[in-house]
């Protein structure tokens, strides 16, 4: 009922305008967030780029898209697409770690794939946009990295994403 109430909101001016804003658009926009919780949780940190416990540091291997092995170091409690903007890997990430795009599709190796949380149905349906999505793909964005459990992490980024930039442009932490 409300949707179909929001699409008259041009027509509607002076005292019913006001009324519609105190009554009607506060139920609207009331719904649960479509990504996931822990993703709208953690969404401002991440625009503000999460740099982790800095005492509890792990490796984790990438091979970017053209094969170049590149092992970095990342922190407890960083997500694979904040590892990839503090270290400038190839990761666009263009919702900022929401859960809203598939830009930062990554391939995990098949044992990896118990040492992370399931996937949340939003996650994939985010997988299911990407380019050549196979059984162990993934959203860096979801992947939130644990000491002792995901210490030596391999990871594999497509040939090609979805991506929201001008082509070549990097992911940078605010």
């Amino acid at each position: 009922m409300h949707r179909g109430a929001l699409r008259f909101v041009p027509a509607i001016t002076g005292r019913r305008m006001r009324a519609l804003h105190q009554h009607v658009l506060p139920l609207a926009f009331s719904a649960p967030c479509v990504c996931s919780q822990q993703a709208a949780l953690t969404e401002s940190r991440r625009f503000h780029g999460n740099g982790g416990d800095r005492d509890k540091p792990l490796q984790v291997e990438f091979t970017l898209p053209d094969g170049e092995v590149k092992v970095v170091t990342s922190y407890e409690g960083q997500t694979l697409l904040d590892v990839c903007a503090e270290q400038g890997l190839p990761m666009e990430g263009a919702c900022a770690g929401s859960c809203a795009c598939s830009t930062c599709h990554v391939y995990l190796q098949e044992r990896a794939m118990d040492l992370f949380e399931e996937p949340t149905d939003e996650e994939n349906d985010m997988i299911d946009q990407a380019f050549f999505p196979e059984p162990t793909s993934r959203l860096g964005c979801q992947l939130r990295l644990k000491k002792g459990v995901h210490d030596g992490l391999k990871v594999k980024m497509p040939r090609a994403t979805r991506n929201m930039y001008v082509d070549g442009a990097k992911v940078v932490p605010h």
